[in-house]
């Protein structure tokens, strides 16, 4: 057990250290979009780091702008490492089989859920009234008004 997990763990550095691109023309929108956003958060993580520590040239220079550029080095392998790619390219496989509404489905959908939820909102309005009403009269205290 030990052993297929140093072979795991191999395989994964050998991966992240890979220099060429596993199934380049496949999947490049999701993959593109999905290192973009595991590159924001690095980014925003190494600004936040900047901003706990103390102000110093090491601390404001050094330390942040390492860790960023080594998480958006890894952010880069990993949307290449065959296992993740191989995910992602069959993710964007499916999103192109996606019926999508059209404008006036989607419109009309839209007014649906937001009809329902005003409609709901008005009766546990009424329903709120009513109960403060009641409680009124009994003369029990509702506390909020």
């Amino acid at each position: 057990m030990a052993k297929d997990r140093e072979v795991s763990l191999n395989g994964f550095w050998r991966d992240v250290f890979q220099l060429g691109l596993y199934k380049r023309n496949q999947g490049r929108i999701t993959r593109q979009l999905t290192f973009v956003a595991l590159a924001v958060g690095v980014g925003f993580g190494a600004w936040r780091l900047n901003q706990f520590f103390a102000p110093s040239p090491f601390t404001d220079y050094g330390i942040p702008w390492v860790l960023a550029a080594v998480g958006i080095w890894l952010s880069y392998r990993v949307v290449n490492m065959p296992r993740f790619a191989d995910f992602l390219i069959a993710v964007e496989a499916e999103m192109s089989k996606v019926s999508w509404p059209t404008r006036k489905e989607l419109v009309r959908g839209s007014v649906v859920v937001i009809v329902t939820i005003v409609v709901l909102a008005a009766l546990l309005y009424g329903f709120d009234l009513l109960w403060h009403f009641l409680l009124g009269l009994l003369g029990i205290g509702t506390g909020g008004s």
